[in-house]
């Protein structure tokens, strides 16, 4: 699985992105958001960031729909500009 990090996550988490294996028993978006979370430290901004969005696959889904072990997955935090 490829996950990526947009704007400020990219930067508190210090990357854009990375490769990982869908642990077991992680089967949505938000669990998913959850188990990184578990890193703790800048990791926790995926879970206390208010309107957090996410993508799979370059599609904007909720936090409940379905992740695989081939999916492209993306976390955005809310965005502003002019």
């Amino acid at each position: 699985m490829n996950v990526l990090y947009f704007a400020s996550l990219r930067e508190a988490l210090g990357r854009s992105g990375e490769d990982m294996i869908l642990p077991a028993g992680v089967a949505t978006m938000g669990a998913l958001r959850d188990h990184l979370a578990t890193r703790g430290g800048a990791w926790i901004a995926l879970t206390q960031t208010k309107n957090l969005r996410c993508a799979i696959n370059q599609r904007m889904v909720g936090f409940d729909a379905a992740v695989g072990d081939d999916d492209e997955v993306a976390f955005f935090p809310p965005v502003t500009g002019g």
